[in-house]
């Protein structure tokens, strides 16, 4: 009898640009776009395999699926999959890491470089004709930054944020971290800090760290108030690390420079989001992980965990069972 697997929200994924191929050889599967809370029970039930992305599976929805024994979470964040829940009826979750290092880097790096050269404000600029009506030969719309020499403070030394931390390098930026990492482990030139000397210390800091319950509002209204006024925050990580009405006071205030962010508190974020009519923020809509190559490695990842899973050998577990 086929293993029956459904995924629940492969839209953002797979908007029909690449293949389910590789999971569909592994059983009969079923691909939903999109999945309402009151849709999971029903669509679930005879699941043994879920695939979820972003569709929250607390311990009720989970209680109510007698027949699951895998959950595949499609992206490397698993704090929409009560984890307690699937270790105590057996269930094994698995997570995709390390997919999209590469990718959300360089979006990291975009929108730093969009806060520093403002090359979207320029290209908009010209083409309203401001160039052609010019006196000068160039001109300037504010200030241009240079990063080299500078000094970056990295909040996340996982694959991500250890990535992020050689590019800056090569740019010529001081690197400096917080972290539980002990100074031994770090490369020689990253330079492990306290918090207070973080945040005092660094002209551009870059959120690569997975969220929890320790690190919520990680930036808030106390650590803005030790960032330097010309100072930049980048947020490719998790929406939750940042208190977003303290950033967005923050800005307005101009105690801080500007932010560059790829995540919100709230995705699709709400109309009164105070972050969308803050000065000097660059959003982008949780795109870092969704360039073509990474999506192509992810579904590849998905299908290979199943299939490691099916033959009783799991891998990239995140619960012990």
């Amino acid at each position: 009898m086929e293993t029956n697997i459904v995924v629940l929200d492969g839209y953002v994924a797979n908007s029909g640009d690449l293949s389910w191929d590789a999971l569909a050889r592994l059983g009969k599967l079923t691909v939903y776009e999109r999945t309402a809370p009151d849709e999971i029970a029903e669509r679930c039930t005879d699941a043994e395999i879920v695939i979820t992305n972003k569709v929250v599976l607390n311990a009720d929805t989970i209680a109510g699926l007698p027949r699951l024994r895998y959950v595949g979470v499609l992206a490397t964040g698993y704090n929409n999959v009560d984890i307690a829940a699937c270790s105590e009826r057996g269930i094994t979750v698995c997570n995709i890491p390390a997919y999209s290092t590469e990718s959300v880097v360089q979006t990291a790096l975009s929108l730093l470089l969009e806060l520093t050269n403002n090359t979207g404000g320029y290209s908009q600029s010209v083409r309203r004709g401001d160039w052609t009506a010019c006196a000068d030969f160039s001109y300037r719309l504010g200030a241009i930054t240079e990063l080299s020499g500078k000094t970056a403070g990295i909040y996340g030394l996982g694959n991500i944020g250890m990535r992020m931390a050689g590019v800056l390098h090569a740019l010529g930026m001081k690197i400096i971290a917080f972290t539980t990492k002990s100074a031994d482990k770090l490369p020689q030139w990253v330079e492990k800090v306290s918090k207070e000397d973080f945040f005092g210390r660094a002209d551009v800091i870059s959120l690569h760290a997975p969220l929890c319950a320790d690190n919520a509002g990680f930036i808030n209204a106390d650590t803005l108030r030790l960032m330097r006024p010309s100072a930049l925050l980048i947020n490719t990580a998790r929406g939750g690390l940042v208190d977003e009405q303290a950033l967005a006071s923050a800005l307005s205030e101009g105690r801080i420079a500007g932010a560059g962010l790829d995540v919100l508190q709230c995705e699709p974020p709400h109309a009164d989001c105070p972050l969308l009519s803050a000065p000097n923020c660059v959003i982008t809509p949780h795109v870092a992980w969704q360039s073509t190559e990474a999506r192509e490695r992810l579904l590849q990842i998905c299908a290979d965990n199943v299939a490691a899973f099916l033959a009783g050998k799991a891998i990239n577990k995140v619960n012990s069972l």
